[in-house]
């Protein structure tokens, strides 16, 4: 079993308490927006960690566009920008229909989004929202859960509170 801390959109605010509730997690995962290297390198020293470059990130964060892996028995695929079911980004839909992951991770709309995609064969749909405390969000919030050999669990959406 691994525990996923799940992130994005901090725009170089990184909460405290993101720490606390990602105490007993295995991985951390940054799904974009990260903001400056400082956000970054404190989430690496706490966990291992995932991450991607979003559309705020400059060429001084050198950061992967995408991650693609695989992790107890899912096919992962993080980006930043990849719309929503079903209005998945022009340069993604073609990509998701032809090597579709089990798990689509994204950011970038500031919106917490859990769902399956029953045109995308029930793929897995995930945005956190937005962690940091820069854009039209209201709430600040962060995801948490468990993969274990091909099983989701214990999915919990955390409020960080009010930006």
């Amino acid at each position: 079993m691994t525990r996923i801390g799940f992130l994005s959109d901090t725009h170089s605010y990184l909460d405290p308490q993101v720490f606390t509730h990602f105490e007993a997690c295995d991985e951390v995962w940054h799904a974009g927006d990260v903001g400056n290297m400082e956000v970054a390198d404190a989430l690496k020293r706490f966990r291992p960690l995932r991450i991607v470059c979003g559309n705020i990130d400059n060429e001084s964060i050198e950061l992967p566009l995408n991650q693609r892996f695989t992790l107890e028995g899912f096919d992962i695929w993080m980006t930043h920008i990849g719309g929503t079911p079903p209005n998945y980004n022009p340069t993604t839909r073609p990509q998701l229909k032809a090597s579709r992951p089990d798990i689509f991770i994204c950011g970038h709309s500031h919106i917490l989004k859990v769902v399956r995609d029953p045109a995308m064969n029930n793929l897995l749909f995930m945005n956190p929202g937005a962690a940091g405390k820069t854009g039209f969000h209201k709430m600040r919030t962060v995801l948490r859960f468990s993969l274990d050999a091909g099983r989701i669990l214990d999915m919990q959406v955390i409020e960080l509170g009010k930006k």
